[in-house]
């Protein structure tokens, strides 16, 4: 480049990679270069080494005479989409965690918070188990699981095992914190509920309302019954409903290959017709994905064929919400 034409493209390439994409795109005026960084999240030290780095990139270019960088803290809004059941024992934190994982192959930033305050599972779905989160003042720092997922969980703050014996308003702030994390690099946050329709929803939904929720139940008419009710709450507070997934729909026999249907078939998907809902998939019942989850190893990170129908509904997901903005 020369003085008189600077490449803006090739500065906003160098800017954006010691920056972390955290700098506007740069403007220059008779020889000063002007920008804006979003620190959100950083702390002191942090912010004045990347400033550090952007005037040290810099220095080469001749075209540039100063360098001039403002700072703006605005906190970042997370879009929350909420995985909902209407009972427990449906899958819903096995969707969760591939969920989040399928998202994070196809390119998307996403965490993952385990909102089952009394019976938190993803640590150990995640491969997280015994790991715990920092803190820095009063915000706590989400764990990076080997998937490459930055999540929290109840789980992570007490030993495996332990009861936890709390009340209702003591279960929400909890889950407040939780929420409230410093959520650097992430755009979406796949929030796992506990079962039920109980404080903890309600709880959430008042200070962190969801984006959207995704409701999962097997086919069977008993839990389509608690589905219909997990979808009313949402209605009740107004909260887009994005899709019904059907789990455990057939399982196909390791030895002879038949597919049976011990929990009946597709009645996801005519209860999602009947509620005027999308029908988002199929996950099977498939001894794969059970004993993936078992070993921390959900199978949405993987190229077997379980991974398959995570990432389709990852795709509807996303399509969902790129029609949302």
């Amino acid at each position: 480049m020369t003085d008189a034409t600077p490449d803006l493209a090739q500065i906003a390439e160098r800017l954006a990679a010691v920056t972390k994409a955290r700098a506007s795109a740069p403007r220059i005026k008779e020889g000063v270069l002007t920008l804006v960084l979003d620190v959100g999240g950083l702390s002191e030290d942090q912010r004045a080494v990347m400033e550090a780095a952007v005037r040290a990139e810099m220095r080469d270019v001749p075209a540039i005479t100063q360098v001039r960088v403002a700072m703006t803290a605005e906190k970042k809004t997370l879009q929350i989409i909420a995985v909902g059941s209407g009972k427990g024992g449906v899958g819903k934190s096995t969707l969760s965690a591939n969920l989040a994982i399928a998202l994070h192959r196809l390119g998307h930033r996403v965490g993952l918070v385990d909102a089952d305050i009394y019976g938190p599972s993803q640590p150990r779905l995640m491969g997280s188990e015994g790991e715990k989160p920092t803190a820095e003042g009063k915000q706590m720092i989400p764990i990076v699981s080997p998937s490459g997922v930055p999540m929290l969980s109840m789980g992570h703050l007490v030993d495996p095992g332990q009861a936890i014996a709390w009340r209702g308003p003591m279960a929400g702030n909890a889950l407040g914190q939780l929420l409230d994390a410093r959520w650097v690099d992430v755009d979406t946050l796949i929030v796992d509920l506990p079962p039920g329709t109980g404080d903890v929803q309600l709880s959430m939904m008042s200070k962190h309302k969801p984006a959207g929720a995704i409701i999962i139940s097997t086919p069977q008419d008993l839990a389509l019954m608690d589905a219909t009710r997990a979808v009313s709450l949402f209605e009740q507070v107004d909260v887009p409903l994005i899709g019904l997934v059907e789990n455990m729909a057939g399982y196909v026999c390791p030895h002879c290959g038949e597919v049976s249907d011990p929990f009946g078939q597709g009645g996801a998907e005519a209860a999602a017709a009947h509620m005027g809902m999308p029908f988002l998939g199929r996950i099977p019942l498939a001894i794969g994905i059970r004993t993936a989850s078992d070993a921390g190893l959900p199978p949405a990170g993987g190229g077997a064929s379980e991974a398959a129908p995570f990432l389709a509904i990852a795709g509807k997901l996303l399509e969902w919400l790129d029609a949302r903005k």
